[in-house]
């Protein structure tokens, strides 16, 4: 079955989403994001499916949103906030997706950045490739993780770790030891680079993370929106989303 950029393949019992669009290392489109809708609900619906894999087309799982595309224009003010946007929580579907009452497997063939990485959370099993990488990417252009990437990262790695791998964006399956002399240089590296990102941004992903092991899954979607609609006004958003089409390391003012 054939979606915008994505396929679903039934093969005994196991139905294959595949995200295709590989010149864009997989990236979520406003037209993915509508058609993930139809995925589900065909998912949903279909009592042959017993087990749904995720995984992408190419070299990458998937690399996030696709930031050159609604993104950037509603950031250059071409395009307004849809109605739909500002009232339905930011990743809806990822709570239908949550809530498959069928196993679902993230074959994780390389990049899982942003959404990526969320789709991998919300997977009841995870297994990876040698050429996976891991990335929190929200906080380069702003915005604090979505789809309930503050509610479910916490769960999976605890609260110190989800912290740190949300905050710097790099995720790594160790812990860094250093040795003494290295410790007090290796913190301050780390706090400079704290206090160098989007100020706003990392305030709301520290105040995520607490929430979300208090609170039920749709309520964080619920602070995710909320949380995020604010993210999308601060400058630092603008500025990060500029420094990634023009390729160059953001400049974030913490406003």
């Amino acid at each position: 079955m054939e979606f915008e950029k994505m396929t679903l393949e039934k093969e005994e019992g196991v139905g294959i989403l595949t995200l295709n669009h590989p010149e864009k290392l997989n990236a979520m489109t406003t037209e993915m994001w509508l058609d993930l809708g139809r995925v589900v609900e065909t998912v949903q619906k279909d009592e042959g499916i017993k087990v749904l894999v995720i995984t992408g087309a190419g070299r990458a799982f998937c690399s996030g949103s696709d930031v050159s595309g609604r993104l950037a224009l509603r950031v250059e003010g071409k395009i307004p906030m849809t109605h739909r946007e500002l009232v339905e929580p930011v990743g809806y579907l990822s709570y239908f997706i949550h809530n498959l009452d069928i196993p679902i497997i993230a074959a994780i063939n390389g990049t899982a950045a942003g959404a990526g990485l969320s789709f991998a959370l919300l997977s009841d099993i995870r297994i990876a490739s040698d050429t996976a990488r891991f990335s929190a990417a929200w906080v380069k252009v702003g915005l604090i993780g979505d789809m309930g990437a503050t509610y479910l990262l916490p769960r999976v790695v605890g609260i110190s770790k989800a912290l740190e791998l949300l905050t710097t964006e790099r995720i790594g399956l160790v812990s860094k030891v250093v040795s003494p002399e290295e410790l007090m240089p290796t913190v301050k590296a780390l706090a400079t680079k704290l206090a160098q990102g989007p100020t706003v941004t990392i305030k709301f992903l520290k105040r995520g993370v607490y929430k979300g092991i208090h609170n039920d899954f749709l309520t964080q979607l619920d602070f995710e929106s909320y949380a995020q609609n604010i993210c999308r006004q601060t400058e630092d958003h603008r500025e990060g989303v500029k420094a990634f089409m023009e390729k160059r390391p953001p400049r974030f003012k913490g406003i």
